[in-house]
């Protein structure tokens, strides 16, 4: 009588650069600091006016456009089909597919693929074929992030920041032009990325201004973890997401520009909260002080 041998998955060691940066988010949400990124981003260089094409007309960014996001949907296609990417479940699509007007879509930050995610999620939305979805990225991703992800971060339908104010300027009539003519722009509001946090952080004012002028929704999605079977090559469980796309917050009328961004901030965080603590079945705490607020 034989014996079958079965294969098993070789687990890798936890990586000492993972180790160290979960040390690094322990530590900052001690302090408080959500907005720090808790890994080094690649070395600034300025972003100047000329460097940029930020509604991609020119024809060069139109033939660059198309090719990166050719090499894009091959990635996430290759992710997906190794299930280093795993969209477990999607809630609420009905809240994408019923915008009419260009919208400002927020979502938690926590690892590179949450991207990919939101991307790939509009893609299969009935607002592909009608619309746009911008992302807004750091200056250095933008000029100095090297290989592949370089390339997409410069091609993609990216709207760098910049610490030059006419570079500034022009995103920000960037930001109201594909707004106003109805497109999408994705932003994340914690203004950090943290590897693998579950908990939303407070959230900055900057995408619920950009929606307040601009009389457009802001459209929350926020995505869940839960560890899957697979182990990744870093020694951690490859997550598996759950993401639930909330009804667009729009702005309360009665109350001034500034009480109007605030009080969609609020609402867009106190509807992730909700979302927190009604998947991981625990109230959402922080191990630091003074986080009550949320801008």
């Amino acid at each position: 009588m034989g014996h079958r041998s079965r294969k098993r998955q070789q687990i890798p060691p936890k990586a000492p650069d993972r180790l160290a940066v979960l040390e690094i988010i322990e530590r900052l949400e001690r302090e408080g600091r959500f907005d720090v990124d808790a890994e080094d981003d690649p070395p600034t260089i300025p972003l100047l006016p000329d460097m940029v094409d930020y509604l991609k007309v020119r024809p060069d960014s139109i033939l660059k456009r198309r090719t990166a996001y050719l090499i894009a949907n091959r990635f996430v296609d290759k992710l997906i089909r190794e299930r280093k990417l795993v969209i477990k479940k999607v809630y609420g699509m009905e809240h994408l597919n019923g915008l009419d007007t260009g919208a400002v879509i927020t979502c938690n930050h926590f690892n590179p693929f949450d991207c990919f995610t939101v991307e790939r999620i509009f893609q299969r939305s009935g607002q592909y074929h009608k619309r746009r979805l911008f992302k807004v990225i750091r200056e250095g991703n933008y000029t100095n992030f090297p290989g592949l992800y370089g390339y997409l971060f410069r091609n993609c339908d990216t709207l760098p920041l910049s610490g030059n104010k006419k570079t500034m300027y022009n995103f920000l009539t960037a930001v109201d032009t594909i707004l106003q003519r109805g497109d999408f722009i994705l932003i994340y509001p914690e203004q950090s990325l943290w590897w693998n946090y579950r908990k939303p952080k407070p959230l900055k004012n900057g995408a619920f201004k950009f929606a307040e002028k601009n009389r457009v929704p802001v459209l929350p999605i926020f995505i869940c973890m839960e560890d899957g079977s697979r182990i990744g090559s870093d020694g951690f469980p490859i997550q598996e997401y759950t993401v639930f796309i909330h009804p667009p917050i729009y702005p309360k009328e009665g109350l001034s520009e500034r009480e109007k961004a605030a009080e969609m901030r609020d609402r867009n965080y106190e509807i992730w909260k909700s979302t927190y603590e009604s998947f991981y079945g625990i109230p959402l705490e922080y191990t630091t002080e003074g986080t009550e607020e949320c801008g």
